[in-house]
């Protein structure tokens, strides 16, 4: 005797974030990183202001919040990432305007949050009017009389206008080059964050004596929250250089992506787990169908008799799993048993 079973394939809907979701973490993964990079900058003194422990920290950040959180919202945590993403097809439009409120709301939470942990006796050492503000002023980006190379020459060189622009243009084009290249589909990258994390670090360390590093205007934003802080970093006469040039530079990469490595715009059905970082969300609300498969198992019980007819042992046997989709089919046979036993006699010529 023999019997067969078989299931049939469902469809279930995986939920998708929500959109107000996807910008708290945006939101929370944009603090985590400016408080890598602000955070230690602010107190870098201890350290006799090496930008290593400034680059390591803001590396190890994104590392971390990019391999926790890239999988909900995408681990943009940067408006020039999230604005080369989009350009790339990589990210929807709909979610532009709001990941950059989120993200910029989290930076300027860690901004906040660095002012009121600025020891009062600290700011009256390192400022003249004793000022928070101005000790957080110290982490802002700038050129000219504020770049860093201003004060490590003790004013006998600078970094003007001109060449800010280009290096702040440059290093938002190689880190969203590089986010683009290493969560490409084609790249196979095994661990992607670790790149993009070493990226941010090496580019720190790179850029830090002309502009103080930004290539994201959120972290720029951080360090000048305050109006003391504002005042002292130049206000909107270098702000905007380092809310500009980031946004220059990641569509510089987008449109290198776009010629040299055109790539659709992918959804969590179609590849999201091959491209971790780079997430496009069907609208707020929607499911994504996703097919689970299951297989069918083969029974099959032979029956042995013995003289009597009465079974005297049973043989199961249990056959390859086979796909779902196959037609199951039920067959009963029928076996006559031969009582004769012995070897048939062979024929006669007639």
């Amino acid at each position: 005797m023999s019997q067969a079973t078989a299931t049939d394939t469902r469809v279930e809907a995986t939920p998708v974030p929500g959109l107000f979701t996807r910008m708290c973490v945006e939101a929370f993964g944009t603090f985590v990183l400016v408080l890598g990079i602000v955070g230690t900058a602010t107190f870098n003194f201890v350290n006799n202001a090496q930008i290593i422990t400034v680059a390591l920290a803001g590396g190890i950040a994104l590392m971390a919040v990019i391999a926790g959180l890239g999988h909900i919202s995408g681990g943009h945590f940067n408006p020039a990432v999230t604005f080369g993403l989009t350009l790339a097809g990589r990210s929807s439009w709909v979610d532009l305007a709001p990941y950059w409120v989120a993200q910029l709301v989290g930076a300027a939470a860690c901004g906040a949050l660095l002012l009121l942990i600025i020891p009062d006796s600290l700011a009256a050492a390192m400022s003249e009017n004793g000022s928070k503000g101005a000790v957080l002023a110290t982490t802002a980006n700038g050129y000219g009389e504020h770049s860093p190379m201003m004060r490590l020459t003790q004013g006998q060189a600078t970094f003007e206008l001109p060449q800010a622009a280009i290096v702040e243009v440059l290093i938002a084009v190689v880190f969203v080059g590089v986010i683009l290249a290493v969560t490409n589909v084609r790249a196979k990258v095994a661990y992607a964050p670790v790149v993009i994390g070493l990226t941010l670090a090496a580019l720190h360390i790179i850029s830090w004596p002309v502009t103080n590093t930004s290539f994201n205007p959120a972290r720029s934003l951080a360090s000048v929250v305050s109006p003391d802080a504002w005042e002292a970093s130049g206000g909107f006469d270098q702000l905007w250089l380092f809310l500009v040039a980031p946004l220059v530079g990641a569509a510089i990469a987008a449109l290198f992506a776009r010629a040299f490595a055109p790539l659709p715009a992918l959804t969590p059905a179609d590849g999201w787990d091959e491209q971790p970082g780079t997430a496009t969300y069907p609208a707020d609300g929607e499911t994504v169908p996703v097919t689970v498969e299951e297989t069918e198992v083969v029974e099959e019980t032979e029956v042995v008799a013995d003289d009597d007819a009465q079974p005297v042992a049973e043989d199961t046997t249990i056959e390859e799993p086979a796909a779902a989709d196959e037609a199951a089919t039920d067959t009963d046979t029928a076996t006559d048993t031969d009582d004769t036993k012995g070897e048939p006699e062979p024929p006669t010529r007639p």
